[in-house]
């Protein structure tokens, strides 16, 4: 806008904006679902090559992390905090087993509860994993606390809409 703009001219050209915005909430660009859709397709492939050399894949990198954090989570317990169902978690842990990073086993109390346990390979990926955070957080070129707030706000945002579904 030029300099000289009276506020009258200025407040015409930016009611004239925001009508041309709400014009094209229809485009593709505009659409949240697609940013954050096309953001996590480039976050993943980002990791991709940080965790070949590990031999992991991202879904199995993210039930390490869980587990590392709490060994001996239940199942059903990793698919709640990972947002997957058990017809995606299962395929994944077998083989994530045969790869001998973990066990499952059935809880003594509860045999319906099947218990993951890191095995000492699953344990030793941590250290071998432990420059990724920082790897990715440099590919960002954010600083650590928009990284933190951009992650709240994403997690506030999936909370929400998770209450939205489950009100419907």
């Amino acid at each position: 806008m030029a300099r000289n703009a009276t506020p009258t001219k200025q407040a015409a050209a930016a009611a004239a904006a925001a009508a041309a915005a709400a014009a094209d909430w229809q485009t593709l660009d505009v659409q949240l679902c697609f940013a954050l859709y096309s953001s996590s397709l480039a976050m993943t492939k980002l990791y991709k090559p940080m965790l070949e050399p590990l031999g992991l894949t991202y879904p199995q990198y993210l039930v390490l992390m869980v587990l590392w954090q709490d060994d001996g989570l239940g199942v059903s317990a990793l698919g709640e905090r990972l947002h997957l169902d058990s017809g995606t978690l299962t395929p994944l842990l077998k083989r994530m087993e045969a790869a001998g990073w973990l066990t499952r086993q059935r809880a003594q109390g509860d045999e319906r509860r099947v218990e993951l346990r890191l095995t000492a390979s699953g344990r030793e990926l941590k250290a071998a994993a432990k420059n990724i955070p920082e790897q990715l957080a440099c590919a960002t070129a954010c600083s650590l606390s928009e990284l933190a707030d951009l992650t709240q706000r994403l997690s506030r945002l999936r909370d929400q809409l998770q209450k939205t579904q489950q009100a419907a």
